[in-house]
Order: C-alpha cells, then structure tokens, then sequence
C-alpha cells in the first residue's frame, strides 16, 4: 500500500503529521496524527459524562503520550500503547474492541478461561456505546495536546471538566523533558530584582527559532508585586506574555465584578491569574481556570483573547466546521464586539487564590461600578490549589524528634 504523509498547522494544535495509509487489495485504511509542534507548559484532563448516543459522537484528538480511561468497567488505555488518533468516543471503543479481538482466536486454543473473560468484556464495551447506562469518559494528556469536543461551544459544557496540571518529574522525563539548572546567582535582594530585567535563552513557540525571554518583577500601585515574562522572536516576529503572581496565595478567594457602562472601562487594567475564571453572565460565558493562562493587560485586551481563542476552535474551521455551529459562533462573537461600546454586561472574575485585579479608576476612592467580594475557598477549591496537603507550621519539631 502507500502512506501519505502531511505536515499542516491546525490552529489551537499548532503543527501536526497527519499520516494515511490505503491498501488496493483489501481496501483497509488507518490514519494517524502526530504532534509536530511543541509540548504546552501544562498537561490537561477531560472528564467527560457520556448520557447520551449524541456524546459518543463527540470529537476527540488523542495523542500517542494520552491515556483514556473508563472507571465503571476498570479500562485503561495506557500512553504510548496506541498511535495519536483524530477519532470520536465511538471510534476510541471500536478501536479497543478490534485490539482485543485481534488474538482472541489464538487464546481460544490455548487458554479458553482468559478467552471468556476476554469476550465478556469485549460485551460489555460494545454495550457502553449503545448508553443504556451513563458512564465517564476520561483522557489524560501530560504534554497538553489532546482535546474533547464541547459541542456547546462557547457556552459552558456542563458534561465536560478540563482540568489543567503541572506535569511531574516522572511523566517530564517520559516525554523527554528534562529540568534545567539554572546556573546564574540571583540578585540578593526583592530590590535588586525590581531595578533588574533578567533574561534566558528559550525558543519561539511558533518557529522554534532560538529567542530570549524577559523577566521584571513589577508592583502594581493598590495592589501587589507580580512577574511579568515577555517573549519576542526576531525570525518570525511572534510575541508573547505571561504573567506570575509574585507573593502567596491569599487567605480569601476573590470575585470582582465590573458593569460596564462605558467605551472607557476598556482601558482599565487587568491582571488575570492562571487560577482565575472569568464570567459575563448576559453572553453566557464562562471561561474556565488555566485557560489563556496569566494576562496583564487591558480589559478590551482580554476580550480580544477570548474571541481568538473562540475563533480559533479547530472543530468551527474547515471541514470540522457545521454550519449551525458556526452561526452560533459568529453570533457570540458579534455580541462580544458590542459589549466593547453599545451593549453594558457585567464582568465577572473569580480567582480562588486572590491574585487577581481589575483597575479601580476612582483610587483610592471606591468604584461605583466595581465591587470586591471575598469568600471562603471550598475544600474542593484548596485541593486545586494543593493547599490541603500543603503543611507550613509544626513540621520542624518533628522531623526533630524523629532524628
């Protein structure tokens, strides 16, 4: 047969290898795609409650490095035990089904017992797909590449929770990361590093041209100190920026609200945190921690993120585009281009870990249209944070008493 090979940029997935094979003689088919561009600075979660036969046909790109588990029937598809897929629920099923079947005849000769087992569970995956009970759906993806389809788009999928992780030492060096010591001596002082832009050598995302990223600590007047981190490639002109809380966590999550009223509230000044949600309930937005990570920028800044990030869906694009679903986009985003000047919409930003802020105009008089509420984080809230387990008193005198 022959295999066709192409390299194409898909946005939201940057670069892939998309690779066909096609037999004359049998007519037999495979694709496969493979990740060409970079590994994202996060591994990501989809857990998926699948209710219905319309989530089976849900979408799903599966890199070769993601595993897929279904926790009702104990199924696991280890990493790196099947090649990268652009596939749907159904079809990641189907494609266990014929692995499993594969050597059954070979396993009927030699041990009938591990044969029926087998064939009761091969039963039991094809009857998930008819959903006469609801079951979850869950694809793990450390380096960050795969994704689950939300239908809803760009509303809020009720069924589906994308979580965002730090990778960890052993899933970095199984994807050929390796941690980088950092040889220069840091200044001394918070004031040193104030009067200081540092800089390290790192390559461009787009390009992977050789680039160097800027590093200031900044204060932000009636606020706090955070880390700002520019990027610009010389090569192909690509920028990009980042921004770190530089204190801790604060003991009270906070929730700003802004009703906008005014073509000039987009100038306020934003600082969005990676662990901030961000809601405007008359669009029926939502957009979800971790997504467009840290942003210091203005408030028509971020709502320019947001409709890239919503025009750059690769499931609205192309052939992966239907035409209902487009229409709802290009509705959503006509309404987020009036509440820039025509339309008033309250701006929601919820940050558990408090290191969020929005610009008070009137400072250090209060805003008449923005209010600050704190609140007690949940359980479930200090657990993304990792603050349940964190323990920062009484762990000296026993590690003290235990030598």
């Amino acid at each position: 047969g022959v295999t066709r090979l192409l390299l194409t940029r898909i946005p939201f997935f940057k670069e892939i290898i998309v690779s066909s094979f096609s037999c004359p003689s049998c007519s037999w088919s495979n694709t496969e795609i493979q990740s060409a561009g970079r590994i994202q600075e996060q591994g990501v979660c989809y857990t998926l409650a699948v209710t219905s036969r319309q989530d089976m046909n849900r979408e799903v790109v599966k890199t070769d490095c993601a595993s897929a588990r279904i926790p009702e029937l104990d199924f696991e598809i280890p990493a790196f035990s099947q090649k990268g897929v652009l596939t749907t629920i159904e079809g990641i099923i189907d494609r266990a089904v014929a692995g499993l079947e594969q050597d059954q005849p070979a396993r009927r000769a030699m041990d009938k017992e591990v044969a029926r087992k087998i064939d009761e569970f091969i039963g039991k995956l094809r009857q998930l797909k008819e959903v006469n009970s609801p079951f979850t759906f869950i694809l793990d993806d450390p380096s960050g590449n795969s994704f689950v389809e939300n239908p809803h788009a760009p509303q809020r999928d009720e069924a589906l929770v994308v979580t965002h992780y730090r990778r960890s030492p052993q899933e970095a060096a199984v994807l050929g990361l390796e941690g980088e010591e950092v040889d220069a001596k840091l200044p001394d002082t918070a004031e040193d590093l104030r009067d200081e832009v540092l800089q390290f050598s790192t390559n461009c995302p787009e390009c992977n041209a050789p680039a160097s990223t800027n590093m200031k600590l900044v204060q932000i007047p009636h606020f706090k100190e955070v880390i700002i981190m520019a990027t610009n490639c010389d090569s192909c002109g690509h920028r990009t920026n980042e921004v770190k809380s530089g204190g801790a966590i604060e003991p009270q999550g906070t929730r700003i609200t802004l009703r906008i009223t005014d073509p000039s509230d987009m100038t306020r000044d934003i600082l969005k945190s990676e662990t901030c949600s961000v809601e405007i309930p008359e669009l029926e937005f939502e957009l979800g921690m971790g997504a467009l990570g840290g942003k210091f920028t203005t408030l028509e800044g971020l709502l320019k993120d947001i409709r890239d990030l919503v025009e750059k869906n690769p499931f609205t694009l192309g052939d992966s585009s239907t035409p209902s679903r487009t229409g709802k986009l290009q509705e959503f985003i006509g309404k987020l281009q009036d509440v820039k000047g025509k339309s008033q919409a309250h701006f929601i930003m919820d940050d558990p870990a408090g290191n969020s802020y929005l610009q008070n105009v009137y400072a250090p008089e209060e805003d008449p249209e923005l209010s600050v509420q704190r609140y007690e984080r949940t359980f479930e809230q200090n657990e993304e944070l990792g603050l349940n387990d964190m323990k920062t008193e009484g762990y000296e005198p026993e590690a003290a008493s235990g030598r």
